[in-house]
């Protein structure tokens, strides 16, 4: 698998990253998770804009998902080669009219549904392309699910926005790769069952045996270096920051 970070920030746009979204890879399948403001627009340097095969949205709010409002122009509104034929979107329940209300003016009510195949997600074992995986619901204010993904005996963990979950925990289980929220920074910010901070992220990642750990979803008003470091004081593996436009093998 190959992991590309189209964007990283939490909460809004930085200067140097759009919000949430990474592109995941494998024998010719890609595989989007999460579209948050300013995504679509870095997603062109990775793939062609209906390149995609489907999409994974892990909550509804606009830092993980209000870019499908743009995506939803590029794919219903295209003339050349015709309107794209509906895309795979897996996303939590009411995904189709959170788009909609979002976007305000679509043609009519199911318009969205007439370019995205919107599939609602519970705690289940499923595949998508040539991807198994797990979904768990994590701890966060509205309906939030973390994802794990396997392929050819490698695995990556996604958290989503979640605070200290046990459900975490099992979906990081030996995970090759796990891509961890750390939108707190310890000692600062301290609201239960909302996001993890950079020592609980490492804690997380220590619980679990994953191999390989990366921050992301870090808000442009708190110090990266200082949730690393916080971070590395409790997880012994290898640990560093997501990066825009870098690609990871998984």
């Amino acid at each position: 698998m190959k992991l590309t970070v189209v964007g990283c920030s939490g909460s809004f746009p930085s200067a140097e990253s759009a919000c949430s979204s990474y592109l995941v890879e494998a024998d010719g399948f890609r595989l989007l998770l999460d579209m948050g403001n300013g995504a679509l627009g870095e997603l062109q340097r990775h793939c062609g804009l209906y390149d995609l095969d489907a999409i994974f949205l892990s909550h509804l709010h606009a830092d993980h998902c209000i870019d499908m409002c743009a995506y939803f122009v590029a794919r219903y509104y295209r003339h050349d080669g015709g309107r794209c034929a509906p895309l795979p979107v897996y996303g939590p329940e009411g995904t189709e009219h959170r788009l909609t209300t979002a976007y305000a003016d679509t043609p009519s009510a199911s318009s969205m549904s007439e370019v995205f195949d919107f599939h609602t997600v519970k705690p289940s074992t499923f595949d998508i392309g040539p991807f198994t995986v797990h979904t768990e619901r994590v701890a966060h204010p509205v309906e939030a699910y973390g994802i794990r993904i396997e392929h050819a005996g490698r695995t990556l963990t996604y958290s989503g926005d979640t605070g200290v979950s046990p459900a975490l925990d099992e979906l990081a289980r030996d995970a090759d790769l796990f891509l961890c929220e750390a939108a707190f920074t310890h000692g600062k910010e301290s609201i239960p069952d909302l996001h993890l901070n950079g020592r609980e992220a490492g804690e997380t990642a220590t619980r679990a045996g994953a191999r390989r750990l990366l921050l992301t979803h870090i808000p442009p008003w708190t110090d990266p270096q200082v949730n690393l470091a916080d971070a590395r004081a409790v997880y012994d593996g290898p640990a560093e920051l997501a990066v825009p436009r870098k690609s990871y093998e998984i």
